[in-house]
């Protein structure tokens, strides 16, 4: 897919006020399943910061507000983040690309992106910035649709994506072409393997993912190594 970042900003600018509201009813609830899973990964602990990329509206963030530990929501969506500012005051909100990070090198001890990698026009560059601006230990995690293995379960929902998806879309969203953009971007998105493949060349050690809900989506992590 060409990714061209001011379309697809648009996109979610046109999306942002009913965005989290829409996905829970097209992922039937699985999303704060997944959140939750993030979380668990990240385990983000007193005097620590966390820097949540493709944050939107901050629902992705707020699982990590947790006392002493310090919260970076960060878009590339203005309209995503002024209705995150709105909800959630008690988080910090920065316009950021994920392709050229405005933080300083070793300044976070967490990055976290969850249904956004994909939309970056370089993901590879944006590894790489994860990379950097991560302290030495610091853990990287990535939520991402993924791809099913099982040949019926996996025929069965892109099926989903392709005719369903976009259906209920229209009932829920006056933006059809937003869920019309999510599915072609799932299908195009790599196996699991190579985001761990990915993730090895950008220069994390223990790269590694975990399917949920059998694949549709994988959590993968990975580590800065140690100086």
């Amino acid at each position: 897919m060409a990714k061209k970042p001011a379309e697809v900003a648009a996109m979610f600018d046109s999306v942002a006020e009913n965005y989290d509201r829409t996905n829970d009813l097209l992922s039937l609830g699985q999303d704060r399943i997944w959140r939750k899973r993030v979380l668990k990964a990240v385990n983000p602990q007193a005097g620590q910061t966390v820097l949540d990329l493709a944050a939107g509206t901050g629902s992705s963030s707020v699982v990590f507000a947790k006392p002493g530990v310090k919260v970076i929501a960060s878009d590339f969506s203005e309209g995503m983040l002024a209705v995150g500012r709105k909800r959630h005051p008690e988080l910090e909100f920065v316009f950021a690309d994920a392709t050229a990070l405005p933080f300083k090198a070793e300044s976070v001890d967490a990055v976290t992106i969850s249904f956004g990698l994909r939309n970056v026009v370089d993901p590879k560059k944006a590894l790489m910035e994860m990379l950097r601006v991560l302290k030495p230990n610091g853990v990287v995690v990535i939520c991402e649709f993924s791809h099913l293995n099982t040949p019926v379960i996996g025929a069965l929902y892109r099926f989903y994506l392709k005719s369903i998806l976009p259906t209920l879309s229209k009932l829920v969203t006056r933006n059809k072409g937003a869920y019309n953009y999510l599915a072609e971007s799932i299908a195009a998105w790599p196996k699991q393997e190579v985001l761990v493949d990915w993730l090895t060349e950008a220069g994390f050690s223990q790269a590694k993912y975990k399917n949920l809900s059998l694949g549709i989506v994988a959590i993968h992590t990975a580590q800065k190594a140690a100086k």
